[in-house]
């Protein structure tokens, strides 16, 4: 469970946020600007909100005035638009980065695919290829969470629909809260166990 109530002022609105999570894929769908890359930053601890807190499981992970939990301690999976991996590390030692269970690593490297990527370099494997290792990077970690930045959006449609497949098969077996950005509205219908619409900072619809 995820429980997110939060406020920061940005340079054209206030974000004030609501939000809580079970064990489902959540969409947060709206125009470009509207504060959905600011949440999940908030929530994985790579920027701070200005007031308010923010809970994952039974851990208080920020809370305002009081020092927050640092990144790397929050327990928490983040798949970045453009997938952020190593380009001087191969495929397999970037999913065992911050992996901390090898028989967990090999299992979601077969159920996603790319066994047969392993030695390669992200300057070698495709668009398609890049978001399966970032995903299976992210899972890896053994998180509590997964955010999801608009992973799928460079990708041709063939392509975002079996990374689609991916997703839903992985987090049928995962069974953690997922929170993703998308202003692709088939991609939230597609994906989303529950669509939260998004403007100007604030929850316009849901």
């Amino acid at each position: 469970m995820l429980e997110v109530n939060i406020q920061k002022q940005l340079a054209h609105f206030q974000l004030d946020i609501q939000l809580n999570v079970d064990n489902e894929i959540v969409i947060l769908f709206g125009p470009s600007g509207s504060g959905k890359t600011t949440i999940l930053n908030c929530i994985a601890g790579l920027t701070n909100p200005d007031q308010g807190r923010i809970q994952l499981k039974d851990r208080i992970i920020y809370t305002a005035n009081v020092k927050p939990v640092p990144v790397q301690k929050r327990q928490i999976g983040y798949l970045f638009q453009d997938y952020a991996l190593f380009p001087h590390m191969n495929v397999k030692r970037n999913i065992e980065y911050g992996a901390t269970d090898k028989e967990l690593t090999k299992q979601l490297t077969r159920v996603v695919g790319i066994e047969h990527l392993l030695n390669k370099y992200p300057r070698q494997i495709s668009g398609g290829e890049k978001q399966r290792v970032a995903l299976v990077r992210a899972l890896a970690t053994e998180p509590d969470l997964l955010l999801l930045d608009e992973p799928f959006s460079s990708l041709d449609t063939k392509t975002r629909e079996e990374c689609h497949q991916e997703l839903k098969r992985l987090h049928e077996m995962w069974k953690i809260p997922i929170v993703m950005v998308t202003h692709d509205e088939h991609e939230a219908k597609n994906l989303g166990d529950r669509i939260i619409y998004m403007h100007k900072g604030r929850v316009v619809n849901e």
